[in-house]
């Protein structure tokens, strides 16, 4: 899906004509899986065309009911009931205040300890599928790519989620965010707050943790910040025999991600080569590029 798309489904979903604080083009905000648009105090997620991701986008929409029940500092659904429109789900939210200072990873560490003590909700959440998207991104990516590093990239997803399913967790699982980076968190004139919540699902926590550990392996978090993360939740899940798995698991899922935007964006088919030839080589050291 690429910004006119985008713009097609957000206008037919008449929200640019209706939000409140002004009407007029939209800003786009980011434009990854779901593309975000800020329209007056209003920001509107379009997902893809992709019938799953219709109850992904209910859930979502649930998950933000839930903390805002709960007492956990959340983005804010404008409505409750995602719109479909020409295939796409299309979700609003009440626009936050502007960022007060960056978020760190102190932020992040303080609200997952929030959400790491919440009881699973009334409704249910999904299992963390790590792996589940790996298939649909390689086939968006199609002849972009050469079948050798699809091929590869598929084997690893397999020998990953048997591996992870034979994983004895040492916490409790529970309600996880599922994509616990500071990205994932505004610091407004109240406080951090969590955004971003379609990946919110009841695993092992430690699938939260991993990820700012790979954070500090691949993407160049400094030790500090790091280190600030893990006082701040307070355990470090390197210490876990199985946070090797739950990373690979990640890297995998990380690189057939990157796929899909590879066609007709050299900047991505780039990356991607970048991050399969360091798996293919088993170099940890090999810094990875945000995309």
């Amino acid at each position: 899906m690429d910004e006119a798309g985008a713009r097609d489904v957000l206008d037919a979903a008449g929200v640019t004509a209706g939000a409140a604080g002004g009407a007029g083009r939209a800003e786009l905000l980011a434009l990854g899986e779901n593309a975000v648009f800020a329209v007056g105090d209003l920001v509107v997620k379009v997902g893809r065309n992709a019938p799953e991701l219709l109850d992904r986008a209910r859930r979502e929409l649930a998950v933000a009911g839930w903390l805002r029940e709960s007492g956990v500092p959340a983005v804010r659904a404008a409505e409750p009931e995602p719109r479909l429109v020409s295939g796409h789900p299309v979700t609003l939210w009440h626009r936050l205040p502007a960022a007060a200072r960056p978020a760190g990873a102190g932020d992040l560490a303080a609200l997952l300890r929030l959400v790491h003590a919440l009881p699973s909700p009334s409704f249910e959440l999904p299992r963390r599928e790590l792996l589940g998207g790996v298939e649909r991104w390689l086939r968006l990516a199609g002849d972009a790519i050469d079948v050798e590093d699809a091929d590869y990239l598929r084997e690893r997803r397999d020998g990953f989620a048997a591996a992870a399913a034979a994983l004895v967790p040492r916490l409790a699982p529970g309600p996880i965010h599922g994509d616990a980076l500071p990205r994932n968190v505004l610091v407004g004139p109240d406080g951090p707050v969590l955004v971003d919540l379609e990946t919110f699902s009841s695993d092992l926590r430690e699938h939260d943790l991993v990820v700012m550990a790979l954070s500090r392996d691949r993407y160049g978090l400094g030790a500090e910040a790091y280190d600030e993360f893990t006082r701040g939740y307070g355990w470090d899940v390197r210490e876990w025999e199985g946070c090797a798995v739950l990373r690979g698991a990640r890297e995998t899922a990380s690189c057939a991600w990157v796929a899909q935007h590879a066609p007709g964006n050299p900047a991505a088919l780039a990356e991607f080569r970048r991050r399969v030839a360091s798996l293919r080589d088993g170099d940890t050291a090999v810094r990875w590029h945000p995309f």
